[in-house]
């Protein structure tokens, strides 16, 4: 359907809720729109006249009138047509006056008719009791105002009168601007109204309006502006509806969501509607993110009530020293003070503290406060981000012992942002499978043959550049998106596995794996839907784990049975960075440990260091000792392979086999 079969179908609409016959023909006399009240009046349905030549005209007789229908056709302004003759279907003549205007829709013009029926056709009650109802309904429905061209009240219902308190000689006359708060933002609301209905728009939504005694009420208002003739809005109708209760009510549940009952502060959620309006007009304004040291600590020294006095007395503190600035509580124990005062007297707070102490029971509270400041918009560009710098201020403060309230430097702040930047991009990255997976081979030093790759993560956005691991993980764990880069590396692996088996390469494909990981209970149906899914073979998925999470595995039941229930299946655990850690017999026995790797810190030495020689032959002695096959990484130089061959070392992986290639190119390197 084109926009111009979409206007004419909504035009047809409008038109049969008029109660007088309406037509629109379009430049060659043929009809686009014919209401209701038409088809009752000359006889024609609406299917048979839509899309053919007008039916009071033969189009063969159509070039007597082509002069004045052209004229027509040119006009700007409307015409009035006296006592035209028009043939029913019936064959009756019925005379009727019209309203002509022309118009154009996409460059095409057409013409409206607006019949005026003479006195017989008007014998008929129906829609001017259409009409009468329709007002009758209206009045009774609603709190009802007239207004003329200039805003002048001509007509009040007896339900305004009765809600705004005027009687009906001192309403007429009155303006329409009368009727709303004399304030600012009641002067602003009734400009933007009349400025809508004078356009010719319809104007919706809740406003409050003044009685005459000047008590205030609400109501949703529809204001309408009428056209009878003319291009301009002849008169205008309001139709309100009272909705005090309903906005009392929803002021009162705005004031128990928005305000914190024990301080009387706005709560967080408030605060952050606040700061986003700050920041969407652009105002200045310092953040200043105060939280209280050793809380729960002095909670257990004092009883419940020394909590409650706690509070209020800070709050009150809050009140007295930071005067005419925004204050809300954000947590059991923080709060923020939104100002324009300076940092020195922001940090003059601690002094005024400490001479002005909270007594409970007549004793002073050992109390101190850790805070940050951050500047919108020097420091940071949003709430969150206002609230992660003064996390990471507060941090700060805490690791020098606490007690003090202090801005980050530029550097910080600049990290920060960088940090915000990754995470959001991190995101979108994950969402779009914008993360790319190298390999990197590993090579058994016995066949000297490539039996398996290490899976590594990889990411270079658009906007940012190329994000390394080192960057990209530390940031992944603290977001908790470690979780969804390690589902995408997991399927990545798998995938990739598979095709390899398809085409007869048996690899193992290692992926890295967090202890967070492994706390889901659902880790080992999620590994099994994914090989299920790709068709990988079990045994040929190795899942890498670190000391650290070897250690935090050791003290948890449940993680150790989801490792044995995989080791189960086929699936091979190794012991990632082995040394560097917190070695521990106890998790080797605990824990289903296949293979160990030789962090490359100790590789790097290898060849210069007898220690270090000793050291490494003695965790490859210690390996096989327990069943454990050994693998070294980090492997640059022919010498560091000959001599870990030497020593028995059953596998290397490093940049003297390979940097992290793609699969093609692992598939060259077997070749």
């Amino acid at each position: 359907m084109n926009e111009t079969q979409t206007i004419f179908n909504t035009a047809n609409s409008i038109l049969n809720q008029m109660p007088f016959p309406m037509m629109i023909v379009n430049h060659e006399g043929i009809v686009a729109a014919w209401n209701r009240q038409a088809e009752k009046t000359f006889g024609y349905s609406v299917d048979e006249v839509l899309g053919t030549f007008v039916p009071f005209i033969e189009q063969e007789q159509a070039g007597l009138h082509r002069d004045g229908w052209i004229k027509l056709l040119r006009s700007p302004d409307p015409c009035h047509l006296d006592k035209v003759a028009f043939i029913a279907k019936n064959k009756e003549v019925i005379f009727s006056s019209a309203l002509v205007k022309a118009f154009t829709i996409e460059n095409e013009r057409y013409v409206f008719f607006h019949f005026e029926m003479n006195d017989e056709i008007q014998n008929d009650p129906s829609p001017y009791q259409e009409l009468i109802s329709m007002k009758t309904g209206l009045e009774s429905s609603f709190m009802m105002l007239t207004m003329d061209q200039e805003g002048l009240i001509t007509f009040a219902n007896s339900n305004f009168l009765k809600r705004s308190k005027w009687t009906p000689k001192r309403i007429i006359g009155k303006t329409f601007w009368q009727m709303f708060p004399q304030t600012d933002d009641g002067t602003v609301l009734a400009n933007n109204i009349w400025a809508s209905l004078k356009s010719g728009k319809n104007w919706k939504g809740e406003v409050e309006k003044m009685a005459k005694d000047g008590e205030s009420y609400w109501v949703d208002l529809t204001a309408i502006p009428i056209f009878v003739s003319s291009k301009n809005p002849a008169y205008f109708i309001l139709l309100e509806n009272d909705i005090t209760e309903k906005k009392l009510l929803q002021n009162r549940l705005e004031k128990i969501a928005y305000i914190d009952q024990e301080t009387g502060l706005m709560n967080r959620y408030r605060l952050e509607q606040i700061v986003t309006d700050l920041i969407q007009e652009n105002n200045h304004f310092t953040f200043v993110y105060l939280s209280l040291d050793k809380f729960y600590s002095l909670k257990e020294i004092y009883d419940e009530q020394t909590e409650i006095v706690l509070l209020q007395e800070f709050t009150n503190r809050m009140k007295m020293y930071f005067q005419d600035s925004t204050m809300a509580r954000v947590s059991i124990d923080e709060f923020v003070v939104l100002t324009p005062l300076g940092e020195w007297f922001i940090q003059g707070f601690l002094a005024y503290l400490k001479q002005h102490p909270i007594y409970v029971k007549g004793l002073a509270l050992p109390l101190s406060i850790s805070g940050g400041i951050t500047k919108y918009p020097e420091d940071q560009s949003s709430f969150s981000h206002l609230v992660k710098a003064s996390h990471a201020a507060i941090y700060k403060v805490r690791s020098e012992g606490g007690g003090n309230i202090i801005s980050l430097t530029k550097a910080d702040h600049k990290a920060l942002s960088t940090k915000a930047l990754i995470e959001k991009r991190l995101l979108i990255a994950l969402d779009e499978k914008n993360l790319k997976v190298l390999y990197q081979p590993q090579l058994n030093l016995a066949t000297g043959k490539i039996t398996g790759v290490e899976a590594f993560v990889r990411w270079e956005d658009e906007e940012i550049g190329i994000v390394t691991p080192d960057v990209l993980i530390p940031i992944a764990e603290e977001t908790g998106l470690i979780n969804d880069i390690g589902t995408f590396m997991l399927e990545q692996a798998c995938l990739q596995a598979a095709t390899w088996h398809k085409k007869g390469l048996n690899l193992k494909v290692s992926i890295n794996s967090s202890v967070r990981e492994f706390r889901d209970k659902n880790m080992v149906l999620q590994i099994r839907k994914v090989l299920e899914k790709t068709n990988c073979p079990a045994n040929l998925l190795q899942i890498e784990i670190t000391e650290k999470f070897a250690l935090e595995a050791e003290a948890e039941t449940s993680i150790i049975q989801q490792m044995k229930q995989l080791e189960a299946d086929g699936i091979v655990f190794v012991l990632d960075d082995f040394g560097t850690g917190y070695a521990s017999f106890r998790y080797m026995q605990l824990l289903p440990l296949a293979e160990i790797k030789i962090d490359q810190t100790f590789i790097s030495t290898l060849e210069y260091q007898k220690k270090v020689q000793k050291l490494i032959q003695g965790i490859i002695q210690f390996g096989k000792t327990i069943n454990m096959r050994v693998l070294a990484e980090g492997v640059e130089t022919a010498g560091q392979q000959e001599l870990l061959a030497g020593f028995g070392c059953d596998a290397v992986q490093g940049y003297h086999i390979s940097h992290p290639v793609t699969p093609r190119e692992i598939e060259k390197l077997l070749k």
